[in-house]
């Protein structure tokens, strides 16, 4: 920043992990145009809130963290960016939020690149021209105490499930190249980070050169691990998970988008399998790797699903014995076929079958856990805490298992082994096993 004293800003974060590594990337290109980052309830120059919009509570919160932000300096610039943003182009509401003075600038996921571009306009000052660069693409060199980075390799989704905006808001299917990833990878590597997890909209859309893109971070001197992001159940072939195989760095940690155990739910949501072609592709991956950790979405109280519908559903979790699930209630989101459909439940129905389906997910990720016990194990260190007057550096397995082992300094991206004794019921790390 050229004139005067440097302005600040601050970024909350909501929804998926493309856009916190958007949020990331622009937090990055901002800094690096003489901005200064303060923490979200700071009073800060400019609020930027990378916004949501899968479902109706995901737009209420997006709201809200606007206001709030508005709250902490009414005279800040406050910035919409993201899926939220995008709805409201597509649905004319936009200027509704610029009259009621809640934002001040939106900025839409094609244009997060120029988000520096934008404000500095808006605030009429000047960047250094020799650290802004309003790239096409965007990129992260580096991620400050962070041992992980998220890494966007695609954008948008052509599957139109009757619940989901998101095809709708973040448009046609594109994808990065090997090439550019390898560059990104090998950035943030030079500066610390040991794990990227590459993720994207909708990553199974890239298929084969998925493949290419594991390659390319895999060849990067000083990445240690690599992991996926959501994929959907009809990629996992025995072909694909034989390629998958050959990528040493890659963690046996899958995220099969499941939604309902039902097949008439699942017809009904336009999902493109069954729960038959959902179990075969969870036992490739038990077959290929040993104590794969598999994870998923579920929704529940989706239109006309019935109390058996449910209970079928509950019955294929346990069958699948997932590692850890994210349980939904269904929430009706306008411009989406679900939002019109009849046999809307209740929110004590969803509230009472949400209850039951955590639960059962909490034991079985107990289950998955105590698998462990007595084995040698490995995580990559990560941060230090202490517990008790004890010190314990902490981190997580291949199978994203959270460990922690005492320690008196720590020795951040580097791999700590021990033999797993208990699981540690201590608030802070619930659920974490202890090594010695």
């Amino acid at each position: 920043m050229s004139d005067n004293k440097p302005k600040t800003f601050a970024i909350h974060t909501l929804g998926c992990k493309v856009n916190t590594y958007e949020s990331d990337a622009m937090a990055e290109s901002l800094r690096a145009s003489g901005f200064v980052e303060l923490g979200f309830e700071d009073a800060a120059d400019v609020y930027i809130i990378n916004t949501c919009t899968v479902t109706n509570i995901a737009d209420r919160k997006s709201r809200q963290m606007l206001r709030r932000a508005r709250k902490f300096n009414p005279d800040a610039l406050i910035v919409a960016a993201g899926c939220y943003v995008d709805d409201a182009i597509k649905n004319d509401k936009l200027d509704e939020l610029i009259g009621d003075h809640v934002i001040d600038l939106a900025v839409s996921n094609k244009d997060k690149q120029s988000i520096v571009k934008f404000i500095t306009e808006k605030l009429s000052v000047n960047t250094d021209d020799t650290q802004y660069d309003d790239k096409k693409t965007m990129f992260l060199t580096q991620l400050d105490g962070h041992s992980r980075a998220f890494i966007k390799v695609q954008d948008g989704c052509n599957m139109y499930c009757s619940y989901c905006i998101i095809p709708y808001v973040r448009g046609a299917l594109r994808s990065r190249s090997p090439e550019d990833v390898h560059e990104e990878v090998s950035r943030l590597a030079a500066n610390g980070v040991a794990e990227v997890v590459i993720t994207g909209i909708h990553l199974s859309s890239m298929r084969d050169k998925l493949l290419d893109i594991i390659a390319a971070a895999e060849s990067v001197p000083g990445i240690k691990r690599i992991r996926l992001g959501s994929l959907e159940p009809m990629l996992i072939t025995e072909e694909f998970v034989s390629k998958l195989k050959n990528f040493k760095k890659l963690c046996p940690h899958f995220h099969l988008s499941l939604q309902s155990g039902n097949d008439e739910i699942l017809k009904a949501m336009n999902r493109h399998y069954s729960t038959e072609q959902y179990a075969k592709s969870c036992e490739i991956l038990e077959k290929a790797y040993e104590h794969p950790a598999i994870t998923t979405d579920i929704i529940v109280g989706f239109p006309g699903e019935t109390p058996w519908q449910f209970e079928s559903s509950m019955s294929f979790a346990e069958r699948i014995g997932f590692y850890e699930a994210h349980v939904f209630k269904y929430s009706r989101r306008r411009g989406t076929p679900a939002d019109t459909m009849e046999g809307q439940l209740t929110e004590a129905e969803k509230g009472v079958r949400s209850d039951r389906l955590i639960g059962l997910t909490n034991r079985l990720s107990e289950e998955f856990r105590e698998y462990y016990i007595g084995k040698e194990l490995e995580f990559l260190s990560e941060e230090l805490i202490e517990i008790d007057g004890t010190s314990y550096e902490t981190g997580y397995t291949r199978e994203y298992v959270r460990c922690i082992k005492a320690s008196s300094e720590l020795h951040q991206n580097e791999l700590i082994y021990g033999k797993a004794s208990q699981i540690i019921r201590e608030k802070t790390v619930d659920g974490a096993i202890l090594l010695v």
